[in-house]
């Protein structure tokens, strides 16, 4: 997973990526949070959805403590990041910045 993920992230489009998990109430909330960013940004954006029960070794690797956690990535490098739900709004101001 962590080649392809590399591959992923490494992109001139920023990519965001969840952390999430199945359990967890708030990643539940953020999920149409992110479909609604997605169909407003369209290509401008990648989101990336990263099960964290299933990629320990992901989530270790980005010292994800919580979910849910978004990380923002362009060419590969992270610039910015942030636990808890957002607003759409919100998101959308931090993507555009970057």
């Amino acid at each position: 997973m962590k080649n392809s993920f590399n591959t992923i992230i490494n992109s001139e489009t920023p990519v965001l990526v969840d952390f999430y998990a199945d359990w967890c109430g708030p990643c539940k909330t953020l999920a149409p949070i992110l479909e609604s960013v997605k169909s407003e940004m369209g290509e401008a954006v990648k989101i990336v959805k990263i099960d964290v029960d299933k990629n320990q070794l992901l989530a270790s690797n980005y010292q994800v403590r919580g979910v849910p956690t978004l990380v923002l990535f362009k060419n590969g490098k992270q610039v910015w990041r942030q636990s808890g739900v957002l607003q759409k709004d919100d998101l959308i101001k931090v993507i555009k910045s970057h």
